[in-house]
């Protein structure tokens, strides 16, 4: 692309610091990049299609008016834009829609209300408007001809007839389409214009252009902006949907269907009593198809469009699919100006356009007759509400709207979620029997005892005074609701919930893939990420200034290698290993704190405090465990997302999945560490009277309550997952959107210029004021960290599957309202499957057995119960398991200054502490003995029988659920035989179609029985994206260009083929 200065000019401003806008011209050639159907109709030249020169002189502005088209500029135009007839005509770029009326699908059409606005791209006025119309212009003007080099192939007569005219070029009044007015030199008032500002203004003009080249079609807006967003609007007419379709292999079903099959017998009974009782719990979406007719899809191609159920073409495609192709498109379209191989992903990067996002489809508010809702008013109706928390959800309408991946997030959120009510129905009845059997569980009532008269050691050096153990009777009711026989059940039970789980989500999966048309469907070509090509562009110009250094040859590099990314892999290793140093020190600083605060408040001498200190200072402690949890779990997200930059992946894919494992390592560790330490190292490394563990040389380490860690470690888990969940849900998830959406719509209301407050705002204005959907890797993450303080410490917490469910049913709700009225619309994405989040989750089911099973037997008391019953008990039951678990110490033998200096306490002589060691009075005085081997080899062996017995017992759950429905093989099974029985049978009809042609032949030529050599046989279709050129038959001999795909500067190539004479009334589609 060549721009040159009028030499006669007399223009006083430079390039760079003049004010002037210039007429720029561009060079056309078939080899350059920007053969749109406008700069066809730019200007007329002397490369032999009977166009002028225009001449190098500086010209007044020229008013526009409105005159046909050449009929070759016409026919070049029709030929680019794939026309179906000539009454189909086009105007590639549109003036703005403000003229429109209201009745012009509020804002979702172009100004001629019948194209929809399949995708919009936005941009800032960073100064005064780059393009201008000839009447607003005070300064000077310089006009930029249009030099060909011939190499426009000839056009033949066209058919077609002349096109309307009146398309607008950005600016204030229409401007005619050989005009185009660029601000080359600075703004109206004097001010330079940066030149950053210029080249990307040059650079969307190019980009654009390719769009315009690629099929698409274009509108602008018509207003003059000194600054704010403007908006480019992008519609794909059915030629390039065609096209598009065909190439990305989309499925669309055709005419052929047939009847799904019935159940009979009682099967058929019950489904229809669980219909009934289903109906009131069903979303009222309209036109679902609950019926049991099923149409057979096949991928899209143009050859066999008789074969699809193409009503009409502007619904044929819904809006998803189309916004879906549009992006297709922008997302490879190159733009040389960025020496890049990506389109709109390079150019948003850069800040050539600020966003490009799709239309949602109008106001989220119902207004009129409830059967006029669109699919955004039943969504937000039926599914983005709080009081349809007792409804299913509309999954299939959601893939509609937002695509197959979005669609299987809220189908796995909904299977997660039922399933869910059947663990909460099991952990209710759990903790209900804990209740139930409180007051008759041996232990507590010997606990509570104080007849007993158990005296236990200080709980701290010096200021602490000897305690009876029937103080903490409270503390060992409560560990029993949580520490029971039933809890071991119930960590089984979870463990298979879990496997349960993942085998229901896979047949659930296979089931949508099938009614979704997502079988067999091929991965999508990724194009390499903006800041990979950034790097390997900057590669490449150092191996080439080296080259001419060292004057050696060597092949240009193609791609990044694993030495251009070792600096990135260094720094990934060196940060996530100080991010878990940091994890550990804020688990080892909280510790530090208990310890500290439980020391200070015993030596208080307000006997209240003393009486309080456990609780006071573990809930404290677990409030501030939850607040660095937030903080860093915020802190991780942004270095994780850092981390993955550094890496360079290639690909979108890529990315994601290394973002998804960094960030879900970080946040495990993060979220997990404090109830790690509380359930597996409180109070296993303290010591015992006479010999305890310091930290700092003056604080213990910090001891289990008397009723054990698991009343602790069920504390801590409770509190930090109710808290995380209320907290991210109301504060991150509501209350953070909500003030960024404030602050934006003040910056917004600020820097622009006050509007007439009378003119409605368009649905691009609106959409562009919501915020952008940025993924659903926070929205998994979320789920992810939740379904491991469901599984994984489950058995010290019955009630966690309870307020998940709880906490699901109001997280649905919040997503749906978020997706539907808070976010721009993002563009639909093909998928399979929920990807790399599965191998996710299934691993963390495989380490819930794991954790449950070394929860169960080190944490709570349960194998001590079974040993002493069995083993030690002389009656065979829980009586004296107390006396048992508790050791003597003499307290002779504290160290000086050790124990208690005001003691209320007289004539002790031993103190009791819990643990299983020898007594005073063994030779071996004070070193574990033999119960304490006994029971640790009973917790190993119950650690090993209990996971292999439930790993035994997954396999059986997963061996008998298959993970293809018998149903959907069966369907699958009868479609492909439709399908090849339909292939058949239109290959039969082109047989009799054949042979009826030879017969005809035969009839009007009897002397020739065969066909001329060189001549093919006409195959007539029934539709065609081409438009209808001459034919033989009508005297028109001219070659006819096949449909090609990658480019539409390939139409202009004339293609050789055999002459062919063909029916007047008949078209086909060039294959």
């Amino acid at each position: 692309m060549a721009f040159r200065r009028s030499p006669s000019s007399t223009c006083a401003e430079s390039w760079l610091n003049g004010a002037s806008f210039r007429r720029v011209a561009t060079v056309l050639s078939e080899s350059s990049s920007i053969h749109s159907d406008a700069l066809y109709y730019l200007t007329k030249d002397m490369s032999g299609i009977g166009l002028d020169p225009m001449p190098y002189s500086t010209v007044e502005p020229v008013p526009y008016r409105e005159e046909p088209m050449a009929e070759e500029s016409q026919k070049l135009l029709q030929r680019n834009s794939m026309q179906v007839s000539p009454s189909e005509d086009k105007i590639p770029v549109m003036g703005s829609a403000s003229g429109c009326n209201a009745a012009v699908g509020e804002g979702l059409y172009f100004s001629d209300g019948r194209r929809k606005i399949d995708y919009v791209l936005v941009f800032h006025h960073r100064r005064h408007s780059s393009i201008r119309s000839p009447a607003s212009a005070s300064v000077s003007q310089d006009r930029l001809s249009i030099v060909s080099n011939g190499n426009f192939p000839s056009m033949a007569a066209s058919d077609a007839g002349t096109g309307g005219g009146g398309a607008g070029i950005p600016g204030g009044e229409a401007a005619g389409v050989s005009e185009v007015f660029m601000e080359l030199g600075g703004a109206g008032d004097g001010e330079p214009v940066e030149p950053g500002d210029h080249e990307m203004r040059l650079i969307r003009q190019e980009f654009e252009a390719n769009l315009l080249e690629a099929g698409l079609e274009i509108e602008r807006d018509r207003e003059l902006k000194t600054h704010g967003p403007s908006f480019t609007r992008l519609h794909a007419p059915w030629p390039v949907l065609c096209r598009e379709a065909e190439f990305l292999k989309i499925k669309v079903p055709t005419k052929t269907s047939y009847e799904l099959k019935e159940e009979s017998g009682f099967g058929s009974s019950m489904s229809s009593v669980w219909r009934t009782l289903n109906k009131p719990f069903q979303p009222k979406v309209p036109h679902q198809d609950h019926g049991r007719t099923k149409f057979l899809s096949h991928c899209f191609t143009r050859d066999k469009l008789h074969l699809y159920n193409i009503t009409s073409k502007e619904t044929f495609f819904d809006n998803t699919t189309r916004s879906r192709i549009v992006y297709e498109i922008l997302r490879r379209t190159v733009c040389v100006r960025t020496c890049q191989t990506i389109g709109i992903s390079t150019l948003i990067a850069k800040g050539v356009y600020d966003a490009a996002f799709p239309l949602h489809d109008g106001d989220f508010k119902v207004i009129g007759h409830l059967e006029e809702r669109n699919d955004r008013q039943v969504l937000h109706e039926e599914w983005a509400r709080y009081s349809a928390f007792y409804k299913y959800q509309p999954i299939d309408l959601i893939r509609k709207y937002f695509g197959e991946k979005i669609g299987l997030y809220f189908a796995w959120l909904g299977v997660y979620t039922q399933l869910l009510v059947l663990a909460s129905i099991v952990g209710i009845i759990v903790f209900g029997y804990g209740v139930a059997t409180m007051e008759t569980n041996i232990p507590s009532l010997e606990m509570c005892d104080q007849h007993l008269n158990f005296t236990m050691c200080p709980l701290c050096d010096g200021a602490c005074d000897y305690w009876h153990l029937s103080t903490a009777c409270g503390t060992a009711k409560a560990s029993h609701l949580f520490d029971n026989p039933a809890t071991v059940f119930f960590a089984i039970f979870m463990s298979l919930w879990a496997v349960l789980f993942l085998e229901q989500w896979k047949r659930r999966q296979i089931s949508l893939s099938f009614s979704w048309d997502l079988t067999g469907i091929e991965e999508d070509e990724e194009h390499p990420r903006p800041r990979y090509e950034t790097i390997l562009l900057q590669k490449r110009q150092r191996m080439q200034k080296n080259k001419k250094k060292k004057k050696k040859n060597e092949p240009p590099t193609d791609k990044l290698t694993w030495k251009d990314r070792l600096p990135g892999y260094f720094i990934n290793v060196s940060a996530i290993l100080f991010m878990f140093g940091l994890t550990f020190s804020a688990v080892f600083g909280v510790i530090i704190y208990r310890i500290t605060v439980s020391a200070l408040m015993a030596m208080s001498p307000d006997p209240e405090i003393k009486a309080n200190v456990r609780v006071t200072v573990t809930a404290t402690a677990v409030i501030i465990n939850l607040v660095v949890i937030l903080i860093l779990d915020e802190i991780y997200g942004t270095v994780a997302l850092w981390l993955t930059e550094l890496e360079i992946p290639k690909t979108e894919t890529n990315f994601e999945e290394r973002l998804i494992l960094k960030a879900f390592l970080l946040k495990f560790m993060n979220a997990y560490a404090p109830i790690f330490y509380v359930a597996f190292f409180k109070g296993r490394f303290a010591g015992h009277p006479g010999s305890y563990v310091y930290v700092f040389n003056h604080y213990r380490m910090e001891e289990c309550a008397p009723g054990g860690c698991l009343i602790e470690l069920c504390i801590q888990l409770s509190i930090i997952m109710l808290g995380k969940q209320l907290i991210q849900n109301n504060i991150f998830e509501i209350g953070i959107p909500k003030l960024k959406k404030l602050v934006r719509t003040l910056k917004d209301k600020e820097s622009a210029p006050k509007e007439r407050e009378e003119e409605k705002p368009h649905q691009w204005n609106l959409d562009y004021a919501l915020a952008p959907f940025e993924g659903l890797t926070p929205e998994y993450m979320e789920m992810i960290i939740q379904f491991g303080f469901v599984s994984l410490f489950v058995a010290s917490f019955p009630l966690a599957p309870l307020f998940a469910l709880l906490n699901n049913i109001i997280e649905i709700r919040l997503d749906a309202k978020k997706f539907v009225t808070e976010l721009r619309r993002p563009v639909a994405a093909r998928a399979k499957d929920i990807g790399i989040w599965y191998n996710i989750l299934s691993g963390m089911g495989k380490f819930s057995v794991i954790i449950n099973a070394f929860v169960i037997s080190f944490t709570s008391d349960f194998i001590p119960r079974l040993v002493y019953q069995y083993m030690y008990s002389q009656t065979g039951t829980m009586h004296g398991f107390i006396d048992h678990t508790l050791s003597y110490f003499n307290v002779s033998d504290f160290k000086p200054g050790t124990s208690p200096q005001n003691s209320a306490h007289e004539n002790i002589t031993y103190c009791r502490f819990k643990d299983y060691r020898e007594p005073p009075w063994s030779p071996d005085a004070y070193h574990f003995s033999k119960q304490y081997w006994c029971v640790l080899a009973a917790r190993l062996t119950f650690v090993i029988l209990f996971q292999n017995l439930v790993m035994f017992l997954s396999l059986v759950v997963a061996w008998v659920i298959p993970d293809v429905p018998k149903t959907i093989v069966e369907q699958l099974k009868r479609e492909k035989k439709l399908l090849v029985d339909v292939f058949l049978q239109e290959e039969k009809e082109k047989f009799q179609l054949i042979q009826s042609l030879f017969a005809k032949d035969a009839t009007i030529h009897p002397s020739s029985q065969t066909p001329p050599t060189g001549q093919d046989l006409p195959i007539p279709g029934r539709y065609s994206t081409l438009p209808p050129g001459p034919t033989a038959g009508d005297g028109g001999g001219g070659p006819r260009a096949r449909c090609r795909a990658a480019s539409f500067s390939q139409f202009n190539r004339n293609i050789a083929s055999s002459p062919m004479k063909e029916n007047e009334n008949s078209k086909h589609t060039a294959v």
